[in-house]
């Protein structure tokens, strides 16, 4: 094992989205990620190959049927050993497989139990379905993103559930880790995007209060408001991005466009904006994104390309900072943060469920004679 985690063990209790991301993390950072996925059935296999499950990379896959009693004794018996479990079912769900907080803080009294979900363990809300999307919707944070013209737009599922969820989550059972190993004291911790979220929008929050922040989407500094903070394109129909808030950057931004601040209104004139945006966009638009980058090239501009997903792995910073890895045969996003001692890695694919159940169990302590009755009576299952 390598990486600042090593040592670190972990039970995940198998799911989607941002408990598994959380894991993937933490497996990447050296912890030993002990995956408890269902026993496939016969004719029944996922969408996608295992390879393509990116968030369950570094970890060991054990599958077992937890309504079976062995099945959850082998469970519990994993938590004796382990420093901290991820879950991320609906309120309840864990509790009644018998595998519930006190249970498992019975069982270790050091041991971490987070729980991850969209609206928390508690509120009116605790029990409904939801995605990324109504979590972020709760929040205040989709209603302030996109154009002022349409309805609000998903960002994908980066800040509900990987943003306000899994990262939230991680750094949740890291100091809940460090606090057990100095008190002996375990504890549950109940993480929701929601929560996640609405931290994230502190700052918005903030200029909200203090009057600097509308309530009208593309209106405003950082959301597409601000002419000097948006995407544009450019004369081949792709994109470039700027960012130039702070007065040098913006008179280096204007300098690249051949624009003179003494022709224009004020930077932060806001009732110029709309007007000031026509006017970039025309600019823009009289150049490729390619000719635009290198015309920006050093001059401290702020103005990037909006890559591709494909076009991202191929740029020279990306490819000199090796943050894509070709690893099991397909591109993966390089592990992250980097460590100057103890660097993370990608050491184990992603796995089919069940494929290190004997070895992962042998592992963690089982005798050989408990794996073989785990497996001889269906509680357990190697594929």
């Amino acid at each position: 094992m390598t990486g600042p985690l090593a040592g670190l063990r972990i039970v995940e209790l198998g799911g989607i989205g941002p408990a598994p991301f959380a894991g993937g993390l933490l497996g990447d950072l050296g912890a030993d990620i002990l995956r408890i996925d269902r026993i496939p059935k016969p004719g029944i296999g996922p969408d996608t190959a295992a390879q393509f499950d990116f968030y369950n990379r570094n970890k060991r896959s054990v599958a077992l049927d937890l309504k079976q009693p062995a099945a959850i004794s082998a469970v519990l018996a994993a938590v004796a050993k382990a420093d901290a479990l991820i879950e991320g079912f609906r309120p309840g769900v864990m509790e009644r497989l018998g595998l519930g907080p006190e249970v498992c803080l019975a069982a270790n009294p050091r041991f971490v139990f987070a729980r991850m979900t969209g609206w928390g363990q508690e509120g009116s809300l605790a029990q409904e379905a939801g995605h990324d999307i109504n979590y972020l919707a709760l929040t205040g944070a989709l209603h302030a993103l996109g154009d002022a013209d349409r309805p609000p737009p998903p960002p994908l599922n980066l800040i509900a559930d990987l943003g306000g969820g899994a990262l939230y989550l991680t750094v949740g059972i890291l100091s809940a880790v460090l606090h057990a190993r100095e008190t002996g004291q375990g504890q549950t911790l109940d993480v929701a995007m929601i929560d996640g979220v609405t931290h994230l929008m502190s700052a918005f929050q903030a200029f909200r209060q203090q009057g600097v922040w509308t309530d009208k989407r593309t209106d405003n500094i950082v959301d597409g408001g601000a002419p000097f903070y948006r995407c544009y394109e450019t004369a081949d129909g792709k994109y470039v991005a700027v960012g130039a808030i702070e007065p040098h950057f913006y008179a280096n931004l204007l300098a690249c466009m051949e624009l003179k601040a003494a022709d224009l209104p004020r930077q932060n004139d806001r009732s110029a904006w709309p007007a000031m945006r026509e006017r970039f966009a025309a600019v823009f638009k009289t150049r490729t994104r390619d000719e635009w980058v290198e015309r920006a090239a050093g001059r401290d501009g702020c103005l990037a390309p909006a890559l591709s997903m494909d076009e991202a792995p191929k740029h020279p910073h990306m490819r000199a900072r090796g943050a894509y890895i070709r690893f099991d045969g397909v591109t993966h996003p390089a592990p992250a943060p980097r460590f100057g001692q103890t660097p993370a890695t990608l050491r184990r694919s992603a796995p089919p469920a069940g494929r290190d159940s004997r070895q992962a169990l042998a592992d963690w302590g089982f005798a050989p004679e408990t794996i073989a009755a785990l497996e001889s009576c269906g509680a357990m299952a190697q594929t």
